[in-house]
């Protein structure tokens, strides 16, 4: 990604430490992104999301005021697109879960370096999940073992259930291969198409089958056993 590129890409750093949230976003305006915003506490964190729209949340977990869960979970719920990488000192397995099922996109250990950081920013920004190495296969196969698990039943109304969401052919395609933890960059690369057409089948689906984000979207396909196809 050039730095043109990157300079589109609006940024907002979420911190309790000055030092570290000064330092941080420093980095990432050093390499041409846009930071929008900062913020020190959760409910600080929430207002200034709102008025600055930030493409990319970088969020710390510990915050006064809310936690970052927390944080992550209303404005995600808000806005959809908005991606979440969550920087944090923690790398305990139960963090890392709880920020993921919160909408989180990618999880990155404080202990990362500044090259690492920015990789994820670029990563996050195009919808890409980053995890500290050793996290990705955690958070994968807790959504498996979700999905082994029976399902409330849903009450149907009227007469029968209805009918499930039809993807089209390429959507499903798509899906089976996000399903599986390929980057959007590597799936238009198998499938001979543009990361942004890749994107559009993402979003697609995910309004068809009224997902909010691509951790939803891969449990749906575990589900489904897409991911084994």
């Amino acid at each position: 990604m050039t730095v043109a590129a990157e300079q589109a890409v609006k940024v907002m750093v979420v911190d309790d430490h000055p030092m570290w949230r000064d330092a941080v976003a420093r980095d990432l305006a050093a390499a041409g992104f846009d930071v929008v915003a900062t913020a020190g506490d959760g409910p600080q964190a929430v207002r200034r999301a709102r008025a600055a729209a930030p493409d990319v949340l970088v969020l710390d977990l510990n915050l006064p005021g809310l936690p970052g869960v927390a944080v992550c979970k209303e404005l995600v719920g808000e806005n959809p697109a908005l991606r979440v990488l969550v920087l944090s000192a923690s790398g305990e397995h139960a963090d890392v879960l709880e920020a993921v099922k919160s909408g989180a996109t990618g999880y990155l250990v404080k202990s990362a370096s500044t090259e690492e950081l920015l990789a994820a920013v670029r990563s996050t920004a195009a919808g890409d999940p980053v995890f500290t190495p050793g996290l990705a296969g955690l958070v994968l196969g807790e959504y498996r073992r979700l999905a082994a698990e029976p399902a409330p039943a849903a009450p149907a109304s009227g007469p029968s259930a209805p009918e499930a969401p039809r993807l089209t052919d390429r959507e499903t395609q798509v899906l089976r291969l996000v399903a599986k933890g390929l980057s959007y960059k590597q799936i238009a690369e198998r499938l001979v198409i543009s990361h942004r057409t890749v994107q559009n089948h993402v979003q697609n689906t995910l309004g068809k089958l009224q997902l909010h984000n691509r951790v939803e979207l891969v449990r749906y396909a575990i589900e489904r056993g897409l991911d084994d196809a």
